[in-house]
């Protein structure tokens, strides 16, 4: 069973035991958390498309950890100005687990 699941405004395809970093959530390791906006499910062959999401689906997910993500370099330059700007940040992530998926009956 897979299912497309919309979590803090991406979209992620998830399985169960996927494993997917996501942008940085609200709780600590081992923290079980739910996810209601399912846009679609499927189960061999059996598609349901939700308008805009699949009523009474639910993806359960725990927190493995929370991790900073590769450093991204902001470098502004304007030529033969003189100008030049350098800047960069590291995203804040999430790493969880896919547990399980519940279809709508």
């Amino acid at each position: 069973m897979y299912a497309i699941v919309d979590i803090a405004g991406f979209q992620f395809n998830v399985e169960p035991g996927k494993k997917i970093f996501v942008h940085r959530l609200e709780g600590a390791e081992g923290d079980k958390v739910r996810f209601d906006k399912v846009l679609l499910t499927g189960n061999e062959g059996d598609v349901k498309v939700g308008t805009p999401v699949v009523e009474g689906a639910v993806v359960n997910a725990t927190i493995l950890q929370n991790v900073k993500g590769g450093k991204v370099i902001v470098f502004k330059k304007k030529r033969r100005k003189g100008y030049k700007k350098k800047n960069g940040h590291r995203q804040s992530l999430t790493q969880i687990q896919i547990d399980e998926i519940v279809a709508a009956n």
